[in-house]
């Protein structure tokens, strides 16, 4: 059976690796020690092949740190633990990630599927098309930006999303309004420690 793209499909077993892995990698990073070889020769050929993600940690509910990419270049379990280690030290918006901090952070990770291009004639009617369980990317004149789908829970309606999208591209939050743009969307499967 062909796997459908808009589907990722990891199992139980395999999140549970992923987030002990991200875990430990910050661990590690805060302790000064370089990262553990990963043993790869039980790991299934999903966490093998190449793939993409997100880490985002979060202390009570807020945000702490959020790192990812968009396109796959490395395998899905290396990708995991760069962006772990990234997200509590080199999130730009965060100082990085203290001792104290480490008993109480919580850590989602966000697979990603590939983008696609969303095909729209005139700004307005991205309104009417962009879905809340789609992230999207915004590109424009060398600027990319992204939100992930679960930005949508904070930002509800597709205006205020897109001139916050916009925001965080660094251009005027109303550009989407008067600008065509490329715009791309991609789908997520999240899974998050339990604690």
């Amino acid at each position: 059976m062909k796997e459908n793209p808009d589907q990722i499909t990891i199992t139980e077993e395999e999140r549970l690796f992923l987030l002990n892995l991200a875990r430990e990698s910050i661990e590690e990073a805060l302790n000064g020690r370089e990262h553990s070889p990963i043993d790869r020769s039980n790991l299934s050929d999903r966490l093998k092949k190449l793939g993409v993600c997100f880490v985002t940690l979060t202390i009570n509910g807020e945000l702490r740190g959020c790192v990812g990419a968009l396109e796959a270049y490395q395998p899905l379990v290396d990708d995991v633990q760069e962006h772990a280690v990234a997200a509590a030290f080199n999130d730009f918006r965060f100082p990085p990630l203290t001792a104290s901090e480490f008993p109480d952070i919580s850590i989602e990770i966000s697979c990603l599927t590939p983008p696609e291009v969303l095909e729209y004639e005139h700004p307005g009617d991205l309104l009417n098309i962009l879905k809340p369980d789609n992230g999207v990317i915004l590109k424009y004149q060398g600027r990319r930006a992204t939100f992930l789908p679960q930005v949508w829970e904070n930002l509800p309606e597709a205006e205020e999303f897109l001139c916050h999208l916009c925001q965080k591209m660094g251009v005027d939050p109303y550009l989407w309004r008067y600008r065509k743009m490329l715009v791309q969307i991609y789908r997520v499967e999240k899974f998050h420690e339990e604690r």
